[in-house]
């Protein structure tokens, strides 16, 4: 049955369903988002003579849920534009409207009896086959739709959304008693590809996957600091991005999501889940009942286990709770010699090998957690899922973690895990041991190209389902690789595509990256078809190679930087002229160099989230690979007849000279960045590769052509020269900006202006690249630019000097 979602009810306005609806909104569908009528008037509404019948009144709930999520950062909207997608009403007065929608989500507050009055209510204007499903986190399904009719039923599950709805990529799906499977089938692929998550189909069992193997290890950590006496910021240290989770570890996460939300979690297990194993671990240790007693819950409360905090002279501090006297205290470094062995060990992966087999404190705190983590997760099969992939799925998207615990456990080794679970005094289910008898000593494998799966009930290696429409870089890397540098790998991605995935760290662009991408054109132009421009790493590419400008401007070698600037410049006129379309795929941070990269390819394919920007300013330098020229480009491209084409100018000139960085693809449009009718975006990030793919096969099938280089670009000389050095000066002397921002300032508005031209001319990209590459060195030879490079290769901010 082939079913199109075209306008949703989201009922319920709070932080969830107002994340909700606007991540809708995101994607293009229409939203009607609802919320109860107010019972009272507020001070302001008297003062105003307003009653409750008055509609504005009525609608004030879900207006301001509405509002504050618009204003929330980081925003859960791709651009302020996509709010026009969604109307608000209230559950009397345009509850009948629900019966215009495709889809209803309700999204109320997690109390049982209140959920299904809204459903009865609901059931009365819904028209039959329409879906209706609840985010809720941990209530029964099967209690939810009892006494509704059999349509209802039929077409009623759960979709557990996690929070924010935007950024967290697990969509649960929870099937009740009588939902149809297409209905399950549909839900599965719409999240996937319209909605951009992971969508995991789950047991009805209390908090499903996420959130029972989640709290499990949240909470098995509560109880391990206690056991072990240690300190916050060491957990937090051990539990942070050394492991591939997130910056904000453990104690900092539950500030963040709030103590009580995770407390209400955990005490849900602990009533629904006697038969756990591990049901005692579920209980809140005494610190944490303290924390709730005390209202402590984190940043919401203005305190939890950190606490900001401003000493005598008004300075910022943040203190942490120390966990036997609690009270609060400056915060301490934590330092363990374990952690130093991994630094060099740049993919997480590899780290876990050695960080159980440590000798001090870290060593047994990792032996500790994994142990019981490994344990539990294989208890859990077939109770919460048949499947094994669908839990490290889950604690991936909806946690933030890079691996899943079976992941860590391959990483690890399936014997060894068994042998530290062993000395740990906690024992595996028995399918481990029964796996290993059959021969198969891992969870997971790749075979030409897929990722395969231990089948428990089968015995036996399955294809994970729904790779199909991937392309796992990962996988295929060792495989199909057709060139590799210390900087790029190239791989046959298939019908006669390349990718070059860059290599080096956090995938700045330096000498062996230009040297990739000069090689891949050069192999795409003679036996393939086209080129994509693209990885999987978490950021796309931070830009140049700061470190090594510094050296070579310290160094005083000129002629090699610019060399360098030129071969960088070369590069990227190369992607813009060469005899194969070329597609450039960002996602994450694609910075100054990582931006040019986009802006001189045939085409961009984006990730919805991707945060685009020329930043070069921030190290007292203007965009040097082709940044610069292309803006001034693409401003004269947009001039209409009749426009003020100088204020066309200055909005291109202020994204570089403000050093704009879009906060989502769709804002990149709106920088100018990206470029509409050419680039496009996908939501998600795993079908990017294989989308950016796709458009360079069309675009080679299409007969595609060298284009010609551009002689034909208008620049407005003195002119816009004149308005930009008057604009600089005036922030000067406003105190807006130093004097050295306003010199890397005038030497933008020189290039963007084409010179000092006494008319406007038509001149050639190369003479632009020129004079581009020259304002650059000239800015390198600068002693306060080197001294923003230095600050920034120190601590990775800019300095104002």
């Amino acid at each position: 049955m082939n079913r199109h979602i075209k306008k949703v009810a989201v009922v319920g306005s709070g932080i969830m369903g107002s994340g909700i609806a606007c991540h809708f909104a995101n994607i293009g569908v229409e939203v009607l988002l609802l919320d109860i009528v107010p019972r009272e008037l507020t001070d302001k509404e008297k003062a105003k003579g307003l009653t409750l019948d008055d509609k504005v009144v009525r609608n004030r709930l879900v207006n301001d849920s509405l509002t504050a999520a618009l204003k929330s950062k980081p925003s859960p909207i791709y651009s302020q534009r996509f709010a026009q997608r969604i109307s608000t009403g209230n559950l009397e007065d345009d509850i009948a409207k629900v019966a215009e929608v495709d889809w209803i989500i309700e999204v109320v507050v997690e109390r049982l009896d209140i959920k299904k009055t809204v459903f009865e209510n609901l059931e009365k204007h819904r028209t039959p086959g329409t879906l209706i499903t609840s985010n809720t986190s941990g209530i029964p399904i099967k209690f939810m739709s009892e006494g509704r009719s059999e349509d209802f039923q039929k077409h009623f599950c759960g979709t557990h959304f996690f929070n924010p709805a935007r950024y967290l990529k697990l969509f649960e799906i929870i099937p009740g008693p009588k939902t149809s499977p297409e209905v399950l089938e549909f839900l599965n692929g719409y999240g996937e590809q319209f909605l951009g998550k992971t969508s995991v189909i789950a047991k009805d069992t209390p908090a499903f996957i996420g959130n029972r193997i989640g709290i499990f290890s949240i909470q098995s950590l509560f109880h391990m600091v206690k056991d072990m006496g240690m300190t916050v910021e060491e957990v937090d240290k051990l539990t942070g991005p050394v492991i591939g989770r997130p910056k904000s570890a453990t104690f900092r996460t539950v500030d963040v999501v709030g103590l009580d939300t995770l407390v209400h979690v955990a005490n849900g297990i602990h009533e629904n889940c006697k038969d756990d194993e591990r049901h005692d671990l579920f209980q809140l240790p005494d610190f944490i009942q303290t924390m709730m007693g005390n209202k402590w819950l984190g940043s919401k409360t203005g305190q939890g286990f950190y606490k900001k905090s401003k000493d005598s002279s008004g300075k910022t501090e943040i203190l942490t709770l120390d966990l036997d006297t609690m009270d609060y205290r400056s915060k301490k470094s934590a330092k363990f010699a374990t952690l130093e062995l991994t630094k060099t060990i740049d993919k997480v992966v590899d780290r876990f090998a050695v960080l159980v087999d440590g000798k001090d404190k870290a060593g047994e705190f990792y032996r500790k957690s994994f142990a019981a983590l490994f344990a539990y997760v294989s208890h859990r099969i077939p109770e919460i899922s048949d499947e094994l992939y669908k839990i490290d799925d889950a604690m991936k998207a909806g946690f933030g973690w890079e691996h899943g615990p079976f992941q860590i456990w391959d990483a690890i080794g399936v014997e060894k895990g068994l042998e530290i679970m062993k000395s740990e005094n906690v024992e595996a289910a028995p399918w481990v041991a029964e796996m290993l008898a059959t021969g198969q000593k891992s969870f997971y494998e790749v075979k030409d190209g897929a990722t395969y799966f231990y089948d428990i009930p089968k015995k036996a290696v399955e294809k994970i389902p729904g790779q199909d429409s991937f392309i796992i870089l990962d996988n295929i890397r060792k495989s199909n690789e057709v060139f590799k540098n210390a900087g790029v790998v190239v791989e046959d991605i298939g019908d006669g595509i390349l990718n070059v995935e860059f290599q080096s760290k956090m995938n700045t662009i330096g000498g062996d990256v230009l040297a990739g991408l000069n090689k891949a054109i050069d192999m795409a132009e003679k036996d393939f078809q086209g080129l994509v421009v693209g990885n999987q790493a978490a950021n796309f590419s931070v830009g140049a190679n700061i470190g090594m400008i510094f050296m070579m401007a310290v160094e005083q070698e000129y002629d090699e930087l610019n060399m360098a600037i030129k071969m960088f410049q070369d590069t990227m006129m190369r992607m813009r002229y060469s005899a194969i379309p070329t597609i450039s795929a960002p996602h994450g941070m694609a910075l100054g160099g990582g931006c040019e990269i986009s802006l001189h390819a045939d085409k961009v394919v984006a990730a919805a989230e991707t945060y685009m920007g020329l930043v070069e300013f921030g190290v007292g330098v203007i965009p040097g690979g082709g940044g610069s020229k292309e803006m001034a480009l693409r401003a004269q491209d947009t001039f209409m007849k009749g426009d003020v084409e100088l204020n066309v100018l200055q909005e291109y000139f202020l994204t570089i000279g403000m050093a704009k960085v879009s906060t989502s693809a769709y804002e990149a449009f709106d920088l100018g960045l990206l470029q509409h009718g050419k680039d496009i975006v996908v939501v998600n990030k795993d079908r990017q590769i294989a989308t950016a793919k796709a458009h360079a096969k069309l675009m080679a099938e299409a007969g595609y052509t060298q284009p010609p280089m551009r002689k034909d670009i208008k620049v407005l000389g003195k002119q816009a020269l004149g308005m930009f050095v008057v604009g600089t000066d005036s922030m000067e002397a406003s105190h807006y900006i130093s004097a050295h921002d306003k010199k890397i300032a005038n030497k933008l508005a020189y290039v963007m202006a084409g010179g000092d031209l006494s008319e406007p001319t038509r001149v050639s990209e190369q003479y632009l690249l020129d004079i581009e590459r020259e304002a650059f060195l000239s800015l390198c030879t600068e002693k306060k630019t080197l001294e923003r490079i230095q600050h920034m290769l120190k601590t990775g901010k800019p300095l104002r000097n």
